[in-house]
């Protein structure tokens, strides 16, 4: 079990806010955390780590991470963190960059059976691909049998058929491992099909937790919403479209000529989704 009651002012497009997360993560559960670019998914995750300071208290089972007089360093939570940008040492070989978390030539050998990198074992990070990087630096976190696997938007610059491929492998490793892992995502699809519980921060507070099908499928409020950018409006057969940035994808909405009016000289939008349709309006 994981509690977690942690603040930390940020900054924010609209000004300083406070993030104020409060929460409790079941042991081997898969979180996915989203919400709009500013809200605090990324700083939530690096407070975990001890790679960013807060207030509050985060206990893991009976160990004290932080406190009001502990700050526990991050080569002691004994986490894996995997980054959007990989991060991987380009000095050395896969295998290598392996093996500089933990000497165990066995569980790098398996890490690398699993993830269809074996082959790929002597090879530096220049000659692979974006999706080979992001299953190395996977692998990389899984090294130390990390109680806490931490993810921020791994798979965002990956193609679908990669995005895929690299879903399978961290949902075998995290069931595999008994890991409770917690992932940043802008991707319900993705979401949906890796996460068992979701939490959606907006400006620094949760406004959502629940099961993927209680948020993605059962909600008749506004909720569950997405920030995004309005690149162009198009009408096709009569019915006008509103297209649409969310994190890394494009998406064509519905909507109606009086909503189209209102979006007008807009960038910047929320969309906000129900059983039956989705809201676009103006921010």
């Amino acid at each position: 079990m994981i509690d977690i009651d942690i603040r930390k002012p940020l900054l924010s497009a609209v000004g300083t806010i406070e993030l104020h997360i409060k929460l409790r993560i079941e042991e081997r559960s898969f979180v996915a955390v989203m919400g709009e670019s500013g809200s605090g998914k990324t700083t939530f995750l690096r407070i975990l780590a001890g790679l960013e300071e807060a207030t509050g208290t985060i206990r893991v089972e009976d160990e004290i991470w932080l406190s009001p007089r502990i700050t526990l360093p991050p080569q002691k939570r004994r986490i894996g963190f995997v980054f959007q940008d990989y991060a991987l040492f380009e000095n050395m070989t896969v295998k290598e960059n392996l093996l500089f978390v933990r000497r165990d030539e066995t569980l790098a050998r398996h890490l690398l059976e699993m993830t269809d990198l074996l082959q790929l074992a002597d090879r530096y990070p220049a000659g692979l691909s974006g999706g080979q990087k992001q299953r190395v630096a996977l692998c990389r976190a899984m090294m130390n049998r990390p109680r806490l696997l931490l993810m921020d938007e791994p798979l965002s610059a990956l193609d679908p058929q990669m995005r895929e491929k690299l879903q399978n492998d961290i949902l075998r490793l995290h069931r595999e491992f008994g890991t409770t892992t917690v992932m940043v995502s802008h991707d319900p699809a993705e979401i949906y099909r890796l996460a068992d519980r979701v939490v959606q921060i907006s400006r620094g507070r949760i406004i959502a937790d629940g099961t993927p099908p209680e948020l993605f499928l059962n909600r008749n409020d506004d909720a569950l919403s997405f920030h995004g950018r309005l690149l162009e409006t198009v009408e096709e057969s009569g019915q006008h479209y509103a297209v649409i940035a969310i994190g890394s994808r494009i998406a064509k909405i519905p909507i109606s000529a009086d909503r189209l009016a209102s979006l007008e000289g807009v960038q910047e939008i929320r969309v906000a989704f129900s059983p039956e349709a989705a809201t676009i309006e103006a921010i």
